[in-house]
């Protein structure tokens, strides 16, 4: 998933993010200002100072103690406006980090499964978690140094020119040296880091995958070739850095020489105009000089902040890209009401890819309470029917009718209320067993998560935990096996009650004994229910009401178990081949 967005567009998009807190903005620059104007005064209190030390044993004190006065409340009046500078910047970078972060996530709530099906899944956690932090850690350095660094070099001209024009004027001239150089370097260092962030999203992308799967790894013994991989994009990873620090670094050194010359052109020509004809004084030139050493710092700070925005961008450039990837198509505004359980497919055709075709014309009548059940080969489509039918995909031709409507005329919410789904993936987040059973229906008292529980077979188990409802299971059920993380989902369904059923590959992981049990309590859940079952095990949908025999995307055969039996097509040849077995 490339970055696709312009550094102008990048930057439009941050700004509009910014723009919400411009109070914190307006703020911010304010007590950047007064920051600024009380530092760069100081020197000429200095300077003010420095004229009334007349000679030995000969110093105004008079006049000396109401300037040191007025430096001391200057120094604090500074530190507090940095101080509460400090306060608003970080408020306005946070809070535009996390509505960021806030409408990536929910962005990705609303993106096609069409597309995060073709997106390397640790790629898009990157760009939501380590592109934000670097991106948050660039804005912060903007609003701390580069306004400061921008006044403090417009207030020292100013100061400067106040004093002596001709000294100033000097200053200018050597000054657009170092605007050039930096402005040289940055073009470069952002195409640098884009490339940088891009493979770190591809390491984090290869990591995620490496650390799910493995036990594949392992049991496959890839270890090697799994290092071999990751040093390789490692290895690009170091080169795309260095390459990046390398440019970048430039500027500092680059900036730090020029600014070296406006400090030495500023101490010669003062000291010329001192000697010979007494246009500025002692007070005045160290005045002049402390601001040329003012002038030229932002110059080193504002070379950093470059870099680091050049980074921030970059990465802000792959968030705001996620962000403006195209939704899926908008819910229609009627809800599914009334839902009795018929569905029609009608000359549905679809396919992931224009270039392959899978479903083609399917056509197919469900009536209130039966049992479908969908059977075939490895990627004849069975899944991709559950798709089209839950409306994870749209059809490409053709329309599904639930209850009389057209599903792509109801609320995607109110269609999957509709149905209860265990899927041969299963799913468990982070919590206790019990919330994950009340996630089929969070208002669900105690006892009726019990009760459903022993429903499934699945109180047995749980009774056997360490906390037994209240044992705490990390990501994906943790050390649970893979059946009794599947039994917990089942237990999910069987609370909520939905008036349809999806059971994709439902008991392939539980042994044949708890299946049976289940296929018992699926008896008792199913009764009245339009349910869809897909199955390989053809021996667990022989009292289906419809089998459907799927074969390359196409319904090849429909009927009842005998029935198809009889005809001795393809359905029976699958069925004989599993009865080998």
């Amino acid at each position: 998933m490339k970055t696709t967005s312009s550094r102008k567009d990048t930057l439009r998009g941050v700004l509009g993010y910014v723009g919400r807190y411009r109070s914190y903005l307006w703020a911010s620059l304010v007590l950047c200002v007064i920051t600024v104007a009380s530092t760069l005064y100081v020197p000429i209190l200095t300077g003010d100072a420095v004229d009334l030390l007349l000679g030995p044993g000969a110093v105004d004190f008079a006049a000396l103690w109401p300037i040191l006065a007025g430096i001391l409340a200057l120094v604090a009046l500074t530190a507090l406006a940095q101080w509460l500078m400090g306060l608003c910047n970080n408020r306005l970078t946070y809070c535009t980090v996390r509505d960021i972060r806030r409408d990536a996530f929910a962005h990705i709530q609303h993106l096609p499964l069409s597309y995060l099906d073709q997106q390397p899944t640790g790629d898009v956690v990157s760009r939501v978690i380590a592109d934000v932090d670097q991106f948050a850690d660039g804005l912060l350095m903007g609003f701390t140094q580069l306004f400061t660094g921008v006044l403090t070099i417009v207030g020292t001209l100013f100061f400067m020119f106040s004093v002596n024009a001709v000294i100033a004027a000097a200053v200018v001239v050597i000054t657009p040296l170092s605007l050039v150089a930096a402005a040289f370097i940055a073009r470069r260092t952002f195409r640098m880091f884009t490339l940088q962030t891009r493979t770190r999203g591809e390491q984090t992308a290869l990591i995620d995958e490496m650390v799910t799967h493995q036990k594949v790894v392992r049991a496959f013994s890839m270890e090697d070739e799994t290092q071999r991989r990751f040093d390789e994009v490692n290895e690009r990873l170091e080169k795309c850095s260095l390459r990046a620090i390398f440019y970048s670094s430039l500027t500092n050194p680059a900036t730090r020489f020029v600014n070296a010359l406006v400090y030495a052109c500023v101490g010669v020509a003062g000291a010329l105009v001192a000697v010979t004809t007494g246009g500025i004084t002692v007070g005045q030139l160290s005045a002049f000089l402390s601001y040329a050493n003012q002038y030229t710092k932002p110059f080193n700070e504002i070379s950093g902040v470059v870099t680091e925005l050049q980074s921030a961008l970059a990465c802000a450039g792959r968030v705001l890209d996620l962000i403006a990837q195209p939704p899926e198509t908008p819910d229609a505004p009627a809800e599914l009401s009334h839902v009795d359980g018929s569905v029609a497919i009608r000359d549905v055709s679809f396919s992931y890819t224009p270039d392959r075709k899978l479903i083609q014309h399917l056509n197919l009548n469900v009536s209130p309470g039966q049992r479908i059940a969908i059977v075939g080969p490895t990627g004849c489509g069975k899944t991709t029917l559950i798709n089209l039918l839950m409306r994870f995909y749209d059809v490409n031709e053709g329309r599904i009718e639930l209850s009389g409507q057209c599903i792509a005329d109801v609320t995607r919410k109110s269609l999957r209320s509709a149905y209860g789904m265990v899927l041969q993936d299963t799913w468990l987040k982070a919590g206790t067993i019990r919330d994950n059973i009340k996630m089929g229906r969070e208002d669900a008292t105690d006892d009726e998560v019990i009760a459903a529980a022993k429903a499934t077979h699945a109180h047995s188990f749980i009774k056997r935990l360490p906390e037994g409802y209240d044992t705490v299971i990390t990501e994906d059920g943790g050390s649970l096996s893979q059946g009794q993380k599947q039994l917990l989902c089942i237990t999910r369904v069987m609370l909520c009650l939905p008036p349809m059923l999806i059971l994709d590959e439902a008991t392939s992981s539980i042994d044949t004994r708890t299946e049976q049990r289940i296929q018992r309590a699926f008896e008792k859940l199913m009764t009245g229910r339009t349910s869809f079952i897909v199955a390989h095990r053809l021996s667990t949908i022989e009292n289906a009401d419809v089998i459907l025999v799927m074969n390359q995307g196409d319904v090849v055969e429909q009927g009842t178990h005998g029935e198809l039996l009889t005809r001795g097509g393809f359905y029976a040849r699958l069925y004989l081949s599993q009865s080998e077995q």
